[in-house]
C-alpha cells in the first residue's frame, strides 16, 4: 500500500479522496500542502535586528524559514504553523511573535 497511496495524494483532493487518516505514506509530499492557513500567531522577521546567526531555520519543525547561499529569507507563511520557537530561540529579539491579524511591523 506504500508505494502506490502516495502518488494519489495531490493537492487538490477532496476529503474522502484522502488516505485512511490523512496518512501521509512517502516523504517529501509536505511541501505539496499549504498547511500555514490556520495559525493564531505568526513570527515576523525584523531584518534590521537580524546577524544571520542561522539559529532559527535549523529548530523550525515546518521548514518554514527559507535560506539561500547561506542566508535566511523571510518565512515561507504557506508553511509557517506559527509554533514560535523561531522567536524563542532569537538571542537578538529579531523575530517578533504577533496574532496573525496585527499589523505587520
Amino acid at each position: 500500500m506504500k508505494g502506490n497511496m502516495a502518488g494519489h495524494m495531490k493537492e487538490n483532493l477532496t476529503w474522502r479522496e484522502t488516505t485512511p487518516g490523512g496518512t501521509i505514506y512517502d516523504a517529501g509530499s509536505a511541501e505539496k500542502f499549504k498547511t500555514g492557513d490556520w495559525r493564531a500567531m505568526k513570527p515576523v522577521w525584523i531584518i534590521e535586528k537580524c546577524t544571520q546567526c542561522m539559529l532559527c531555520p535549523p529548530t523550525c519543525p515546518d521548514s518554514a524559514i527559507p535560506v539561500n547561499d547561506s542566508k535566511r529569507l523571510d518565512y515561507d507563511y504557506d508553511h509557517c504553523k506559527g509554533c514560535g520557537i523561531c522567536a524563542e530561540v532569537c538571542p537578538f529579539h529579531a523575530i517578533d511573535f504577533v496574532r496573525e491579524d496585527a499589523e505587520e511591523v
